[in-house]
């Protein structure tokens, strides 16, 4: 099996379905000859022609609502924007429109379309480039949020992706693009929208995270098993909504304690419905306070980007805080 970077894997993947499937489509600002400014949609242009990979103007909302327009008239588009930053000029289509179609109109239009956009920090691209919005989008029904970790994922969960009859929003952390390189099978394989993956088994504690976020809580719980013999259990989510419950559920009902971890400022960030969900299945259980380890309350800063992160330190005392209550 070749050894892939995400990157990589998502353009294997992207040029594979393209080859099988007609129906899809693939456009946003400079995903045509040049590739997208991370390189994801390389080569897709001149192998399959400007009349399935082309540029579009400087407008989210216009991408998006013409994504809507083809998902309906029987194409599969693949909506790229360039920076999830980006996404709020059309956040009114995707909330209001493509994720409610199928409900308002009976199951007669549904819209299977993909938006892909790089999320997140720690490439100093400041506040208008570093922004984890996930927790935005998980309050509309209708809609899948699924975020990639590694280049094995990628594929798998992106052949999901395009399989969904339901619309997808699919975040990939851009600081892990080119940093994280692992074997990817050069054959179809498909990660289930909606399973969680157990990347670590423990007893003392269940560590939560997703994204590129996940490797700084494999990093912890890596440094405290070597360092004090504290045996911490690591879920990787991948997809946000549908969630895997149960294996959250199952997993804190063994270790009886939980810290999540999220790129994502504290406030009203995903973890504040997973502390939820988790106490409402599993108070019984718990052994002491479930805690958040989160970026704080502020515009995502460029000089002090390394300090806003949760790095693996900041992820270590969270567990160590957690396990002496």
């Amino acid at each position: 099996m070749p050894v892939m970077n995400i990157i990589q894997s998502l353009n294997h993947t992207l040029h594979s379905a393209f080859a099988r499937n007609p129906k899809l489509v693939c456009f946003g600002e400079d995903v045509g000859a040049f590739g997208g400014v991370f390189r994801v949609t390389s080569g897709l242009q001149e192998k399959f022609g400007e009349e399935r990979c082309f540029d579009s103007p400087l407008c989210e909302q216009g991408i998006i609502g013409f994504g809507i327009g083809m998902a309906q008239k029987g194409m599969y588009p693949i909506c790229e924007i360039q920076f999830a930053d980006y996404i709020f000029p059309a956040y009114d289509q995707i909330v209001n429109e493509m994720a409610k179609m199928r409900y308002r109109t009976g199951n007669q239009y549904p819209i299977p379309m993909l938006i892909r956009t790089p999320y997140g920090g720690g490439i100093h691209g400041g506040h208008y480039h570093s922004q984890s919005p996930e927790a935005q989008f998980l309050h509309t029904p209708g809609l899948i949020v699924v975020v990639v970790s590694s280049p094995y994922d990628a594929k798998g969960l992106l052949l999901s992706a395009l399989c969904s009859n339901d619309p997808v929003l699919f975040l990939e952390p851009k600081r892990i693009y080119r940093a994280v390189k692992e074997e990817v099978p050069l054959e179809d394989y498909f990660i289930p929208l909606g399973q969680a993956d157990i990347a670590r088994s423990g007893k003392d504690l269940t560590l939560i995270g997703w994204g590129a976020q996940h490797h700084q809580n494999m990093a912890a719980a890596q440094e405290l098993a070597e360092g004090a013999g504290i045996d911490v259990e690591v879920l990787n989510l991948r997809t946000l909504n549908p969630l895997d419950i149960n294996t959250i559920a199952l997993s804190v009902q063994k270790t009886g304690r939980c810290v999540i971890a999220h790129e994502a400022p504290k406030t009203q960030g995903f973890g504040a419905e997973l502390s939820a969900l988790i106490m409402e299945k599993c108070f019984y259980a718990l052994e002491a306070p479930i805690k958040r380890c989160c970026g704080y309350d502020t515009p995502f800063p460029q000089t002090l980007e390394q300090e806003y992160l949760p790095d693996a330190s900041r992820v270590k005392q969270a567990i160590l805080d957690t396990l002496h209550q």
